[in-house]
């Protein structure tokens, strides 16, 4: 079972209906509408200018495939045979799945548009619509996830790089980016001052920080994920612990 299926409960299909072009340098798109010629003529467009595609006939087809790693977004019909494309859109979310959405329909419905931009949808275009409006729409999607791999990826790096601190060099690095001085940390945690010294070299030379405003951002984007917490008196927190 993909990693989708696992976080989307109740949607199975005996056989999967997929239609793939793919190069794994490229950034990929990913259709869900059930007319085989829109998927087929979809993927035409996208060949021409050189888009992977990955064209599904259902929700239930769709969650049947794993996610490209790279950067992507998805087309989805709004009338789709038993889930909606707008109830689709809301599973999706449910399941922490944020993929950019550009929706497509046959039928003029304002309020089904407003409800699926007020969720989060990059566009909804009303067939027939013209090529470079769809493709417009798909380079804003791959835009707006290519930087979510980004923060991804750097969050990453910065995680592996703060597992490697001590539970002291951690508490140390709370205090520094909180603005204290060596002193005052020595003070605030029961510690010499050359000790301190001593630590926040250390935080500085694992976390491969140049200077502490550098340090104090990359903290920042370690408290954006959960990773670091600190107050201006209690240190930081990890969800895995680290040695003394």
């Amino acid at each position: 079972m993909t990693l989708v299926a696992q976080a989307i409960g109740g949607l199975e299909a005996k056989d999967t209906i997929e239609t793939v072009t793919d190069d794994e340098e490229k950034p990929t798109v990913l259709i869900v509408d059930d007319d085989p010629d829109v998927r087929e003529s979809l993927q035409c467009l996208l060949r021409t200018v050189s888009l992977n595609s990955r064209a599904f006939a259902s929700p239930a087809h769709f969650i049947k495939s794993d996610l490209p790693s790279r950067p992507t977004c998805l087309v989805l019909d709004v009338r789709l045979p038993g889930r909606s494309g707008l109830d689709f859109q809301r599973e999706l979310t449910a399941a922490n799945v944020n993929l950019p959405i550009i929706f497509i329909t046959g039928h003029a419905d304002v309020p089904m548009a407003v409800q699926a931009m007020k969720a989060g949808a990059i566009e909804f275009l009303i067939k027939p619509f013209r090529d470079q409006e769809l493709l417009d729409a798909i380079q804003q999607g791959l835009a707006r996830d290519r930087a979510r791999c980004e923060r991804e990826s750097e969050l990453k790096r910065l995680s592996e790089r703060f597992r490697k601190l001590t539970s002291r060099e951690r508490e140390v690095m709370a205090h520094v980016v909180n603005g204290r001085l060596n002193k005052q940390i020595a003070n605030d945690i029961g510690i010499s001052e050359m000790t301190v010294k001593i630590h926040r070299g250390q935080v500085t030379r694992k976390m491969k920080a140049s200077s502490v405003p550098q340090l104090t951002r990359m903290a920042d984007k370690l408290r954006d994920g959960a990773i670091f917490g600190s107050s201006k008196t209690t240190g930081s927190v990890l969800t895995t612990s680290g040695s003394q």
